[in-house]
């Protein structure tokens, strides 16, 4: 296929200052974002190599008139949280008669909100991308590209590396598969990309992290999938020996994160397999320590279990467990509140992300409520704001009070700086170390000195954690200090929110 030579300006919109924005935590290390658009990266590999491209990414740079009158077309994607972002974003290409494209798991759901966009190109771009080339090829657009078939990812091209400023970011990102083997009531990811996981190969593994080492980067590496052990006999056999093999030639470059579910506490030679390959952190959704409310958003996989046990396991092999909670079950008690914060508390979950429970476009739990006519509106994407989607069975003020009662307690620096002792009693890193010692790892250190042990009132515990992880912790002492920035971020979250529900009061 021979395209004319095109000027293809790729947007990424701003993210709101949320709880996984890092956004106070990063100036500590002088980095703009955490993560790059992978998804833009990805689709940047797909176009043309005649083709000129210029990458924008809002959360590190200023998008300028002059970036979008150069583009013969502008290509946007974003996630639903970066929503209201996009749509300024597209208002001002529109303006200047710029043509947009649109893609991404926010249009893929809401593409009916943005009536202005002239194309969108949606679900998994392998499989609608080339349409959408092939017909503008022959001059015969058509607005809308959508398709529900699962493309082989073998198939996904090497990111687009070149195109980003890696400086800027904390963190670069992979992907090794896509889909879920669960249905979550509440989850988006089996309505985006299935309930099979479907998985790279170990060749095209390597080759993307390859391409990584070659840009110089000596860092942390995201897997980004929606849950990286869904094929654990694939894992075992054959990727994570790779990972560690390609790992040990180039003496440990990156230390990998990445998502998963808890039953990976129940395997201890995949646990063993990620560690030595350099996994230090796991996202895991915990929900919520009540049964019953697992049992309604059909979290099977955590309801038959012992979770701060298996949180335990997890972290004396190596691994810190970030965890995910949700309140606003029909099935939560009035007691849930304090459960939450007992767990957290107990667990030794130092990054406990707690949520109202939304109903995502297109989820189980969106058409229950529909059909219930409980529905009030739609879901920000912002996991830690202060609304929800529906009419709840507990009384609102209730929930809102008991939801604010949580991230009040365990953000507050007495609890915070508890439950980093609580994790570091139980962690058992191993003697893996990154290839090179960052300065910026030091400089962060000098910075929170001066935030944490000056400027701030937690000062006092935050001199508290320097000293008792001196003396009780000391190989976990970087890890200990970061800890103690990313608290300091996570309570500028919940103090923001306080200050919108005040003004929203006032407003009433």
């Amino acid at each position: 296929m021979m395209l004319i030579n095109k000027k293809i300006l790729l947007i990424y919109p701003e993210y709101p200052d949320t709880f996984w924005s890092f956004k106070h935590a990063l100036k500590f290390v002088s980095k703009k974002a955490a993560f790059p658009p992978l998804g833009l990266l990805t689709v940047a590999a797909m176009l043309p190599a005649e083709w000129e491209l210029k990458l924008v990414d809002m959360n590190t740079g200023r998008l300028g008139d002059k970036d979008i009158k150069w583009a013969d077309m502008v290509f946007i994607s974003a996630m639903v949280v970066q929503k209201e972002s996009a749509k300024i974003a597209i208002k001002r290409c529109k303006k200047l008669g710029a043509t947009v494209v649109a893609g991404g798991p926010l249009f893929t759901t809401q593409h009916k909100d943005f009536a202005c966009v002239d194309h969108f190109v949606l679900d998994e771009g392998e499989v609608t991308l080339p349409p959408f080339l092939a017909d503008l090829e022959n001059s015969c657009l058509k607005r809308m590209y959508s398709s529900k078939i699962r493309p082989d990812i073998n198939t996904t091209p090497v990111p687009r590396w070149d195109l980003i400023d890696k400086k800027k970011y904390s963190s670069m990102v992979v992907q090794y598969s896509r889909g879920c083997p669960y249905d979550c009531e509440f989850c988006d990811i089996v309505v985006l990309n299935g309930h099979l996981p479907r998985t790279k190969g170990r060749e095209q593994m390597l080759r993307e992290l390859d391409a990584l080492y070659q840009t110089g980067w000596r860092n942390s590496v995201f897997i980004v999938d929606d849950n990286f052990i869904g094929n654990k006999k694939k894992l075992k056999a054959e990727m994570l020996p790779s990972i560690l093999s390609w790992s040990q030639k180039r003496h440990f470059p990156f230390s990998f994160f990445t998502q998963t579910s808890i039953n990976l506490a129940d395997d201890s030679e995949l646990t063993g397999l990620m560690v030595k390959a350099n996994f230090n952190m796991v996202f895991i959704g915990i929900e919520s320590p009540n049964k019953d409310s697992l049992t309604e958003c059909g979290k099977s996989q955590n309801s038959s279990r012992d979770l701060i046990a298996a949180i335990k396991t997890l972290q004396h092999a190596g691994l810190e467990v970030q965890g995910g909670f949700i309140v606003g079950f029909d099935s939560d008690p009035q007691s849930i509140f304090q459960d939450v914060i007992n767990f957290v508390q107990k667990s030794g979950v130092v990054t406990a992300m707690v949520g109202l429970l939304n109903a995502p476009m297109g989820t189980r739990l969106h058409k229950r409520l529909e059909g219930e006519k409980r529905l009030t509106g739609s879901f920000s994407g912002n996991n830690t704001e202060l609304s929800i989607n529906f009419i709840p069975k507990m009384n609102i003020n209730k929930l809102m009070d008991g939801y604010r009662s949580i991230v009040n307690t365990i953000y507050a620096p007495n609890q915070y700086y508890a439950r980093v002792k609580t994790f570091l009693r139980e962690y058992r890193p191993k003697r893996q170390k990154m290839s090179v010692l960052k300065s910026q790892n030091l400089s962060a250190f000098f910075k929170s000195l001066w935030v944490l042990g000056i400027r701030e009132k937690e000062r006092w515990h935050f001199w508290d954690l320097v000293i008792w992880t001196t003396f009780k912790r000391p190989r976990s002492f970087s890890l200990s200090m970061s800890m103690a920035i990313y608290g300091f971020h996570f309570r500028k979250i919940v103090e923001a929110n306080a200050r919108q529900l005040k003004l929203a009061q006032a407003v009433v």
